[in-house]
């Protein structure tokens, strides 16, 4: 069994930058890829950055690209978003999540491809 915990997460003015974290235990991490997704109120699950096993590869959705950079330090099984510019369009709960299988090549930005989720934490961008 896989345990996601993310956190930090919070309230910013529209410009301003947070940086998320996810932490894996119960599993080393390091081996899988790891991805973000965000739900906002009224609104289905949506992709917004995923990173390989080694983080030589990262894929972002149109919405967030240039403005988010995902990342991983293996050492501490931790991937990372660095959100900047942030917009009151990224207000949502931001869930990290972990797949069971190692390749997920041409499926990260779907939901069904991640086995294991965390409770999210929630960014709030005031306009």
């Amino acid at each position: 069994q896989v345990q996601l915990v993310e956190s930090g997460g919070g309230l910013v003015q529209a410009g301003g930058s947070l940086r998320l974290s996810c932490t894996a235990s119960g599993r080393t991490a390091n081996n899988y890829p790891m991805g973000w997704f965000r739900q906002a109120p009224g609104k289905e699950r949506e992709f917004v950055a995923a990173i390989s096993w080694m983080g030589g590869n990262t894929y972002y959705a149109d919405s967030v690209k240039g403005r988010f950079t995902i990342s991983r330090d293996n050492a501490k099984n931790t991937v990372y978003l660095q959100m900047n510019s942030l917009k009151p369009e990224d207000t949502a709960v931001y869930y990290c999540a972990s797949p069971s299988q190692r390749n997920i090549a041409g499926t990260y930005s779907y939901t069904g491809t991640y086995d294991y989720w965390g409770m999210g934490t929630q960014v709030t961008v005031s306009s």
